[in-house]
Parts: C-alpha cells; sequence; structure tokens
C-alpha cells in the first residue's frame, strides 16, 4: 500500500493512545504522522515506533497534506473540524456520534458491511461501542434466519467513559476498601463496587442515548429498518471490555448447531461456551484482544424462535480504535 500521512485527532485520549498502538501492530503504511489535540496538551511527547512526535493543537488548518485522520476527539470537535479535513483532502475516520445517524456517511462494520466503505463523501463514521460489540456476533445469525428483534442488557465498563473514568474506578476501589467515602467526579454515581444506568442524557422516551444508539445505529450497519432494538444501558466496576446478554428473536426457526457452526466461522468472534466448565465470555479475557466473544449460546423457551447469548469485547479495541483502523485498512488498499 502507498505510504499515507495519518493525523490522529484526539491522541492522548484512550482512543487515541489504542489507535497508536494499533497501527504499530498492524503495520499500517504510515509515512508521516501527525499528533493533534487539545490546546492543554499542546507539545506533549508521545512515542511512535521509536520515535518521539509532538503534539499540536487541533486547528482548521491542522489537515494540509493529510491522506486519513483517524478522529476520537469528541462529537464538538468533530462537527467543527472534520468538513476542514476533508475540505484538505482527507478521509475521516469518525470515532464519536457527530455523523453516525447522516444518511450521507456510511456506518461500517468491516465485517458487515465493508462495501459501504466506497460510498463516502470524505467521511466514515465508527458506530458505538456497544452497538460494534453486539452486531459482530449478530450479523452471520442474521445471514441464517433474518432477525427480527433484539432485547440486550448491557454491562458496560469504566473504559468507555475513557481514561480519566478507568483511573477513577482505581481510586475509587482503593478509597472504599480503606473504609472512606467514595468521591465521583467523572461519573455521576459511585463506581467502584456498584452499578448504574448508563450515565449518558435520558431521553423523553425514558431511553438514555446509549440506548438509543444501539437502537438506530444496527438498522443502518444492517441495512434493515424492519429489525427492532430495545437495549438497557448500565455501568458496571469493570476496567475494560464490554459484555451483553443478548435475547435474539429469529423470523423463521433455526437449528442451534447452525448458531455454532455460523459464529465458529464469523470473522471477529470467538466462541467461548464450554458447558460443562461452566466457561463463558468474560471482560478480563476480552480486555486487549480483537474478537468480540461469544457464548451462553441456548434457545429461548419463552419464545419459538428465540436465542440467547452472552458476548464480550474490548470496547476501546473492537469497540472503537480497531474497528477505526480496519476500516481505514479497507479504505488504502482501495486507493493502491
Amino acid at each position: 500500500m502507498k505510504m499515507l500521512t495519518v493525523a490522529i485527532l484526539g491522541a492522548t485520549g484512550a482512543v487515541g493512545q489504542e489507535f497508536l498502538s494499533i497501527l504499530e501492530e498492524r503495520n499500517f503504511p504510515i509515512g508521516e504522522l501527525r499528533l493533534l489535540a487539545s490546546s492543554r496538551s499542546t507539545g506533549k511527547k508521545v512515542t511512535f515506533k521509536g520515535r518521539t512526535y509532538t503534539l499540536e493543537a487541533a486547528r482548521p488548518d491542522s489537515f494540509a497534506g493529510v491522506d486519513l485522520v483517524l478522529s476520537s476527539a469528541g462529537g464538538s470537535v468533530s462537527r467543527e473540524l472534520a468538513p476542514h479535513a476533508v475540505k484538505a483532502g482527507a478521509l475521516v475516520v469518525d470515532n464519536t456520534s457527530a455523523f453516525r445517524m447522516d444518511p450521507g456517511v456510511p456506518l461500517v462494520v468491516p465485517e458487515i458491511n465493508p462495501q459501504d466503505i466506497a460510498q463516502n463523501k470524505g467521511i466514515i463514521a465508527n458506530p458505538n461501542c456497544s452497538t460494534i460489540i453486539m452486531v459482530v456476533p449478530l450479523f452471520p445469525l442474521h445471514k441464517i434466519s433474518s432477525i427480527r428483534r433484539v432485547v440486550a442488557a448491557t454491562y458496560q465498563a469504566a473504559s468507555g467513559a475513557g481514561a480519566l473514568a478507568m483511573k477513577e474506578l482505581e481510586e475509587q476501589s482503593r478509597e472504599v476498601l480503606a473504609g472512606a467515602k467514595a468521591s465521583p467526579k467523572i461519573f455521576p454515581h459511585q463506581i467502584a463496587f456498584n452499578l448504574f444506568s448508563h450515565n449518558s442524557a435520558i431521553k423523553e422516551n425514558g431511553y438514555c442515548e446509549e440506548e438509543i444508539k444501539m437502537m438506530q445505529e444496527t438498522k443502518k450497519i444492517f441495512h434493515d429498518e424492519k429489525i427492532q432494538v430495545v437495549a438497557t444501558t448500565v455501568r458496571v466496576p469493570v476496567f475494560r471490555a464490554h459484555s451483553e446478554a443478548l435475547f435474539v428473536e429469529f423470523e423463521k426457526p433455526f437449528e442451534l448447531e447452525a448458531v455454532y457452526e455460523a459464529l465458529r466461522a464469523a470473522p471477529g468472534v470467538r466462541l467461548v461456551d464450554d458447558r460443562a466448565k461452566n466457561y463463558f465470555p468474560m471482560p478480563v479475557e476480552a480486555s486487549g484482544g480483537d474478537d468480540v466473544l461469544v457464548g451462553r449460546i441456548r434457545k429461548d423457551p419463552s419464545h419459538p424462535n428465540g436465542l440467547a447469548l452472552f458476548v464480550s469485547g474490548d470496547q476501546i479495541r473492537k469497540g472503537a480504535a480497531l474497528n477505526a483502523v480496519q476500516i481505514a485498512e479497507i479504505w488504502a488498499r482501495g486507493r493502491a
């Protein structure tokens, strides 16, 4: 592949740091690298492939000569700066919610709809982390028998709220174990030894933003307006990797062995389903990995076409940075 000039927008955040790690692991063809962040981080040093880079303030004029922008700096920053990057000739793979439901912007999970990458007009959106972890194992099942409804309950790690939230979980755990009262700063409630409804805004219909993202984005990724999703999203005291209990209703009857066969063959999925040992997906094993772990696979006795399963995936990797880099790899190969 041709060597590219790559900019990381939001380079100091948890996802920004993971971008760098994954780009190095996968030997992405970088000729020149620019690390962009807020003015607070200007001048800080970051090492990539043995070379030290100085962080620059992200501005509208930061993208001259850039081929690819990997963005994870927050929705407001993306809305402000992504158009400038596109105007300068770059492709923006955006990891925020800014463009996900824009009908003119592809929303891509490479294992599902890589063909949509070619339809970009300068911006490709990365889906919400919980959506990605859900749809990667569901799509191969959707091809067996169309999924008509999904009921999801999430167990979302602190990593979903960024590096400072992970630090808060660690600090609160120490406080509580020492007999002190937890002092929430990033989260609205105590996260150590506790769980609570996802900390995104609650809308008039009673659903929070995180739940609405899962409900809306799945339709767009699957290109299927008929599929219905309802979700309850919850923060749990886990550092990294989200888990989800999924209850799936198919259009037609299915064979359980066909489910196993589809998941064994599915890209981005690893089957972890040992009933004899009571060994199933766990966030501690999903952390740092690229695959979505899938297990607890069983028919739902309450519905003739129902399936229950449990999944776990690294929110920072497949749920964010890895998915974006995979998109960029496909795009780059198409330019070669």
